[in-house]
């Protein structure tokens, strides 16, 4: 599991742990926490690595399943550590694709909504080729999960190599960073401390929020389910909130005073993200099941406690 100290691939540790797998988690530690997986350590089915993907990975024993989710993944990131970014989903996308060569592993390459840019087409189907500037702030990570595609691609039609790709649109939880940059980071954390909540916009463009136990199962699905070779799936949840109604029921949840405070959209920042996820419906069996209002407390109670 690349990236697995991060939000993400720590909660996808943890589930695969509790199912009886032996999980060896590889992470550089850029934007994972080893106190993510703190709670694994001593036991003897779980190893760490400190490691970056991009250079050569050795393996000393053999590995049937190969999860490549190692990539910073938030717009904070792109400006702070954009060529890491880069390079995760590029030369890390490759050195995973080797691995899965060499040792004829399943492989789940982890991709993202942000490969439908700001999108013309609405909801997003996996069969849209996306509407994304190879130009700007956001396109050391829209472009670069692009080519990981785009590898993902030559390697199963040159190599047959059994890989499979989700997409994985905003999801949210516990382990988030605090500082993470994402809206609803920002927003409970800016309520909790009774700041004013910072909307970038007039509000009225939107998101679809994924709970991450939700966005876990999807993705065990697509590795474990039959029929998934060489398949792109939306991974998200359909119900889509206007980011000004996010904001009222994060003020409703936490019980803050905090006012709202509208600042500049950001460049190429998407106006509407939805997933369209009847191919996870159909070959998985997949969909959402934690509410919106349900993982948003669950998230408030994470940050109260750190």
């Amino acid at each position: 599991m690349t990236g697995g100290a991060g939000f993400i691939g720590s909660h996808l540790c943890d589930f695969l742990m509790a199912k009886g797998y032996r999980v060896i988690c590889l992470d550089n530690l850029i934007t994972g926490s080893e106190i993510n997986v703190g709670q694994l350590k001593g036991n003897p089915n779980f190893e760490f690595l400190e490691a970056d993907v991009c250079n050569p990975i050795s393996l000393k024993e053999p590995v049937n399943y190969i999860f490549h989710l190692a990539s910073p993944a938030s717009p904070a990131d792109f400006e702070k550590i954009p060529e890491e970014v880069l390079l995760a989903n590029s030369l890390g996308a490759l050195n995973v694709l080797k691995i899965a060569k060499e040792t004829k592993a399943k492989l789940l390459m982890a991709s993202t909504s942000e490969v439908y840019g700001d999108p013309k087409e609405h909801p997003q189907k996996e069969i849209y080729w996306g509407n994304v500037n190879s130009f700007g702030s956001r396109s050391c990570y829209d472009e670069s999960k692009r080519f990981a595609e785009a590898a993902t691609y030559v390697y199963l039609q040159k190599y047959g190599i059994d890989v499979r790709m989700v997409r994985i649109f905003n999801t949210y939880g516990p382990r988030m960073r605090k500082d993470d940059g994402r809206v609803i980071s920002n927003f409970i954390n800016q309520a909790l401390e009774q700041k004013p909540l910072t909307i970038y916009g007039k509000g009225d463009h939107s998101r679809s929020f994924c709970f991450v136990s939700d966005l876990v199962e999807g993705i065990f699905r697509a590795m474990f389910s039959q029929g998934t070779k060489g398949e792109i799936i939306n991974l998200g949840n359909p119900e889509e909130y206007k980011i000004i109604d996010l904001a009222d029921k994060v003020k409703e949840l936490t019980n803050s005073k905090s006012e709202i405070v509208f600042g500049d959209l950001p460049p190429d920042d998407p106006t509407r993200r939805q997933p369209d996820i009847s191919k996870a419906k159909r070959l998985l069996g997949w969909e959402p099941k934690v509410s919106v209002d349900e993982g948003l407390l669950k998230t408030i109670e994470y940050y109260k406690s750190l």
